[in-house]
């Protein structure tokens, strides 16, 4: 745990949770050990939508649909939802539960391998989530910043490993020392690339949230000032 396990029960236990068909759908998943969002992160993502409220919504990593679908259910403007899934065994789940839930005619769900797939996509987009292979989220991003529009959120999930990337790598085991270079790489990545503004947040199994700037700032380095009255 990042967070003592108490006060994330306790912030969950507030929670008014979802749709029933989202609560439905979560249960399964877990049942089925298919990895969703956490309680926390469900909470944080509901937030970011009713500030940004984006009309253009790519996901990278669908699973079985569930944070799709609360990206669609709790969007408070229309939107439409790219994601991206190459698990051949959970296409099909997905793309049944859209049809579940009546969302079909707002996500367009791409299988296929991530890294070719964002190349052939066209921009830009408004909120971009990353919740797919975690080592490959710097192979990514080039492509994520080729789609971003200015102002466009980018939220990536389960960028801490539950706290081991702040160990040495000889620290953590062995089978996951690649992936904990790469999100270390990641991390450093996007809070120095001039093109963005980034928090990182020990949220669930940590997160971090980017904003694309505009050219302007990426040439001063700054976000803007405020004008004297």
């Amino acid at each position: 745990m990042i967070v003592d396990e108490r006060m994330t029960t306790y912030i969950n236990s507030l929670d008014t949770g979802n749709t029933p068909f989202l609560e439905m759908l979560e249960r399964q998943a877990r049942l089925d050990l298919v990895p969703v969002v956490r309680r926390e992160m469900q909470s944080f993502l509901k937030v970011l939508l009713a500030l940004k409220r984006p009309a253009r919504i790519l996901e990278v990593g669908t699973a079985v649909g569930f944070s799709a679908l609360l990206m669609c259910e709790y969007n408070p403007v229309r939107c439409h939802i790219t994601t991206i899934e190459n698990y051949e065994k959970r296409i099909p789940l997905a793309r049944e539960n859209f049809l579940r839930a009546g969302r079909e005619d707002c996500i367009t769900l791409i299988p296929g391998d991530a890294a070719e797939i964002l190349e052939t996509l066209d921009g830009p987009f408004d909120f971009i989530f990353m919740d797919a292979a975690k080592g490959q989220y710097l192979h990514f991003l080039p492509q994520i910043l080729r789609l971003m529009a200015p102002g466009a959120l980018l939220v990536s999930d389960n960028v801490l490993q539950d706290g081991d990337i702040i160990e040495s790598r000889f620290a953590v085991e062995r089978r996951n020392r690649t992936i904990h270079k790469r999100m270390r790489e990641y991390l450093y990545e996007l809070k120095h690339r001039a093109e963005l503004s980034t928090a990182v947040l020990p949220l669930g199994d940590g997160v971090t949230v980017s904003v694309r700037k505009g050219t302007d700032d990426e040439k001063t380095g700054i976000a803007g000032a405020c004008q004297q009255p």
